[in-house]
């Protein structure tokens, strides 16, 4: 009997101090629990002043329960405590019990078993309570099975709340189903407003789904007493432009202002930077200044979009002016804009500028990251600074405690491999692997293509499958680099193979990869087959370049007579890809040595006419050859 009933008594703790409370009798936990005394009770509620004191279904959680619960969690215990604290079961105290820091499963027992009280159902409010309890602890099942539970009981629910279930369910990555309960609560229990409409069409942007969001918008617009407003507009017009619907989003912009809505700057910033992306640089500066006479600020957001636009517009004085009227006015530029500034100023080849912003950001309080320090090594490279130089900033970025970046060791190894010093290149590759960072299709395509152009075709090839087998797979900029070489070495049948093999990988061929099985083709007299890939290129959704015509008119130049050059020049010039100066020099060249210098006579003043000069080896040619027939023709004797 003794050992029975030791088995039946709670196991709690070995720790001391618990152990002593298993030893009290239920009239000692009473006790433990006995309300404070009337007078007692009146000199804390007049300190407090918070709750009345007739209410015990708002009085604030006791101390004492707020304890036992942490101990046992919820059971018999707590339930005891309730009752002997003679605290209600209502929406308030669920809510308050649901704030107490104790374990989630606690919380979940408690509200199920307040759920099973009579006369008392939860409604919206403990609901909501336990959902963010749950999404705090990162319980999402659960979290979503509290929802539609909560869909499915009587309990109201408003816009608000409905909004609120959206916000969490797209903060859980749970796209599909927040659309699932925003059309089975809209189809029985509230109308969306704006705000909730707003509330999908934000969750559907953050997680990338754009199409959807003009849908939602649509649906909006239909609904008749619910107005799009500036936050719907700005989503809207922000997703149209991740989606290049670039008139789509302007339109929304003339329509918002319709409307009477006032555009905030993140908007006129979006439709700036379409603006600028669409070459209409003045409606882009019309715009900065209808934001100025509207007494909308300028944010550095605002900023950037119109130094990068006006930039890439060529303006580069007047993108450094714009950045220095900023600063006078006040806005405080940050990394963002100074590293587009210095890209600017970079590839305008104003590297001293370029240097001399980098060493200022310190007095505008703008610290350089991995993306200033490859701007600026980029910009030495393409000014032609010495490698050494570039260097020495990739070291400098290392003691500023920068940690370079995978983009960082492929601009040095392109840069050493355009200076000819391939073994630095090489050794780069080693460091970068040893790093632990993933192969880079382009730092290989740097490095192959070096090789190639150094005739070290077995080492390019190495080169070649050791990306293959470390990544499991190459871009189709690299099978091009690969596939140029092959075929300048004469091995096309190991191009055609690795043509085929980035097919069967998967992986499309691009117009580079087309042009460059085409050259290799022609170099060694294939015409027809890769005129046969020209047309195949086209079939194949792939939109053939004037480098691509310009490789078939050569091949047909130098073997296929000057009749079906003519034509194909003839052709290109009836086309929207106009023949260049590699193309006039082309044809120049085969009728000269087909021995037509009238036609050469003329094909030269229209070369003249657009101001395209005349290749030295085929001028040099065509004179020989005139010298050559009046020699021919002079009488004997002379």
């Amino acid at each position: 009997m003794i050992s029975g009933s030791i088995t039946l008594r709670r196991t709690i703790s070995t720790l001391t101090h618990l152990c002593q409370r298993i030893k009290q009798t239920e009239s000692e936990i009473v006790q433990m629990f006995k309300l404070a005394s009337p007078k007692d009770e009146t000199q804390r509620l007049s300190m407090t002043q918070k709750f009345p004191r007739n209410n015990p279904s708002v009085r604030t959680l006791d101390e004492r329960f707020i304890r036992i619960l942490k101990i046992f969690k919820w059971g018999p215990d707590a339930e005891k405590a309730l009752e002997v604290l003679k605290l209600k079961v209502d929406h308030r105290l669920v809510r308050e019990v649901l704030k107490i820091d104790v374990h989630i499963h606690a919380k979940i027992q408690f509200f199920k078993w307040a759920g099973k009280r009579r006369n008392f159902e939860h409604d919206s409010t403990t609901y909501m309570a336990l959902i963010h309890c749950l999404e705090g602890a990162g319980m999402f099942g659960e979290m979503w099975k509290t929802i539609q539970e909560m869909v499915r009981s009587t309990c109201v629910i408003s816009p608000a709340d409905l909004s609120e279930i959206v916000k969490v369910l797209g903060k859980a990555k749970m796209v599909n189903k927040a659309l699932s309960i925003f059309y089975q609560i809209k189809g029985r229990k509230c109308k969306p407003t704006s705000n909730t409409y707003n509330s999908m069409i934000l969750m559907l942007m953050q997680e990338g789904h754009h199409e959807k969001v003009h849908e939602l918008y649509n649906e909006m617009c239909n609904e008749g007493d619910c107005l799009p407003d500036t936050v719907t507009y700005s989503a809207l017009i922000a997703a149209f432009g991740k989606l290049g619907r670039d008139d789509s989003a302007i339109s929304l912009f003339d329509e918002m202002k319709e409307n009477g809505l006032y555009p905030t700057a993140k908007i006129y910033t979006t439709i700036l930077g379409i603006y600028f992306k669409l070459g209409r640089v003045e409606k882009a500066l019309g715009l900065v200044q209808e934001m100025k006479a509207k007494g909308c600020a300028l944010t550095v957001y605002t900023y950037t979009e119109l130094i990068k636009g006006v930039g890439k517009a060529g303006k580069v004085d007047e993108a450094y002016g714009i950045f220095l009227n900023m600063i006078k006015e006040g806005c405080k530029p940050d990394v963002v804009l100074v590293n587009n500034l210095i890209n600017i100023l970079g590839k305008a080849g104003r590297l001293a500028d370029a240097i001399k912003l980098f060493e200022e950001m310190k007095a505008l309080h703008c610290t350089p990251n991995v993306v200033t320090y490859n701007t600026v090594i980029k910009a030495l490279f393409e000014s032609k600074a010495r490698a050494s130089e570039a260097f020495l900033w990739y070291e400098k970025m290392k003691e500023n405690g920068v940690v370079p970046s995978s983009f960082t060791y492929s601009i040095l190894i392109d840069g050493f491999c355009k200076t000819n010093r391939v073994e630095k290149a090489l050794l780069l590759l080693e460091e970068m692997d040893e790093k632990g960072f993933a192969p880079c299709p382009a730092a290989y395509c740097s490095l192959i293509d070096a090789l190639g152009k150094a005739k070290r075709y077995e080492a390019a090839s190495e080169l070649f499958q050791e990306l293959r087998e470390n990544s499991g797979h190459s871009s189709a900029r690299v099978y091009a680099v690969m596939i140029k070489h092959l075929g300048k070495c004469g091995r096309l049948s190991e191009a055609v193979d690795l043509f085929n093999e980035m097919k069967k990988l998967g992986c499309n061929p691009d117009v580079y990869t087309y042009n460059a099985l085409m050259s290799g083709m022609v170099r060694i007299g294939m015409i027809d087959e890769a005129h046969s890939l020209l047309r195949t290129m086209e079939e194949n959704g792939c939109t053939p370049d004037l480098n691509s015509h310009n490789i078939i008119l050569n091949g047909f130049a130098r073997t296929g007579g000057p009749k079906r050059a003519i034509e194909m020049f003839t052709r290109m010039k009836n086309s929207h890809i106009k023949p260049d100066v590699v193309s006039y020099n082309t044809v120049l060249g085969c009728l000269s040595r087909a021995g037509m210098f009238e036609e050469a006579a003329k094909l030269m003043k229209e070369m003249n006419s657009k101001g395209y000069e005349y290749d030295l080896i085929t001028y040099s040619s065509i004179l020989e050859a005139v010298g050559k027939i009046d020699e021919d023709h002079m009488p004997a004797g002379l």
